[in-house]
């Protein structure tokens, strides 16, 4: 970045979001000020999930081909996109989504379950010929499947959804390729690199795959779906959660030529990777990322824990050491949505700096306590389930 003499303020201007709570801000706030939560505990039990509300992708995804085409989380990414861009004032405005930038945080995409399945069970049963598997692959997947589960592919359909045809990055890495995704962007928009940007993410948890892949690790939480605090002893790990979350960051000048008005600013986009095989080595990430930031130890948080067992108890003890700032963990109503985890938790912060408060604690161990301040600054962090520490510093746009 350039120094502070010649960088540049960055203004949220536009948020996207659809979950498990609903669509679009409204929902979203009222959702979280009523402490509703959408759990599904049946369909993939004994794993609860937070599934995707029905959302009505002609809104945002008129073609009914370019739905087709796309798995679950291209569907929802592309329509949380969408509504960020309505929301910022841009949609069908050419002359800015020829030349608006795209960081896009992706997973590895989906894949086809019932060949899979089938595949694995000719291989258990002794059924599988020499060849059987190839000749499987080439004749039971539709030739569009790997066109899916390219990562870059959500970027590539909101561009053709939206027009959004400036530059496109795509990261991967889970938790940690949000924050790099939103630090990028940021650091482009300081330095005049760019003028505006559409930046997030999005996640499917309704996956069987994904479910026996994070039951592999010991992540995946089983049985109730309690508040991500109060997850401890043998009832740790995350419950996922589908979603999509996009934001329009610019320039504060860009924004004002055209007439934009900012939720909030972002200021700071700070991340690190902790060696998680020794023990307080989270703890003191998560310590020096904030006093990268300097802000007071009581500034609000909003975290993205996760609530598997070694990630958030190293979160919990520096929580601790920040007693007096009140803390929302969004995973209890949202679930975690993995790429999407830091950028969900900067789209909150920004809806709170826009509302004046922060949205309502859902929590009964103590740690999320209610506080009617309106906040000037708040502090995003996301500890990734494995790896990857990031925070980022969102702020009040003074009058």
């Amino acid at each position: 970045m350039n120094d502070k003499t010649t960088a540049r303020e960055v203004w949220i201007t536009g948020i996207g979001l659809a979950s498990s709570l609903g669509e679009g801000l409204d929902e979203h706030w009222d959702a979280l000020q009523a402490r509703r939560i959408n759990v599904d505990e049946t369909t993939f039990a004994p794993y609860p999930v937070h599934p995707i509300v029905k959302l009505n992708y002609d809104a945002q995804i008129p073609k009914k081909g370019d739905q087709r085409q796309m798995e679950s989380w291209q569907r929802i990414g592309t329509y949380a996109a969408g509504l960020a861009l309505e929301g910022a004032g841009l949609k069908g405005n050419t002359d800015i989504l020829s030349r608006m930038d795209m960081i896009v945080a992706a997973g590895g995409g989906e894949r086809d379950l019932a060949v899979d399945a089938t595949v694995l069970n000719d291989q258990a049963q002794g059924n599988a010929a020499p060849g059987a598997l190839n000749e499987r692959l080439m004749g039971g997947l539709r030739p569009t499947l790997f066109l899916a589960q390219l990562s870059n592919l959500l970027a590539g359909n909101i561009s053709i959804v939206h027009g959004v045809t400036g530059s496109s990055r795509t990261f991967m890495g889970e938790e940690a390729a949000g924050t790099d995704a939103f630090r990028i962007a940021l650091a482009r928009i300081v330095s005049g690199q760019s003028d505006i940007a559409l930046v997030g993410a999005a996640h499917n948890g309704e996956r069987k795959d994904l479910l026996m892949l994070y039951e592999f690790g010991d992540f995946a939480l089983k049985g109730k779906a309690t508040p991500v605090w109060a997850r401890n002893g043998e009832a740790t790990g995350f419950a996922l959660g589908s979603g999509g979350v996009f934001l329009v960051i610019e320039s504060k000048e860009h924004a004002q030529a055209r007439g934009a008005k900012p939720f909030a600013r972002l200021s700071q986009v700070v991340a690190d990777h902790a060696r998680r095989t020794v023990p307080g080595n989270v703890t003191a990430v998560l310590d020096s990322l904030w006093a990268k930031l300097g802000v007071p130890t009581d500034t609000p948080i909003i975290t993205g824990a996760t609530g598997a067992a070694y990630a958030t108890d190293e979160e919990r003890a520096f929580l601790k050491k920040h007693a007096n700032a009140p803390v929302r963990g969004h995973a209890t109503s949202f679930g975690h949505l993995m790429e999407a985890q830091l950028p969900l938790g900067l789209a909150l912060a920004a809806l709170s700096i826009a509302k004046g408060k922060l949205f309502a604690a859902n929590d009964s161990t103590g740690v999320e306590i209610e506080n009617a301040a309106s906040p000037s600054q708040i502090v995003v962090i996301g500890t990734g389930h494995w790896r990857g520490e990031g925070m980022a510093l969102v702020e009040r746009v003074p009058a």
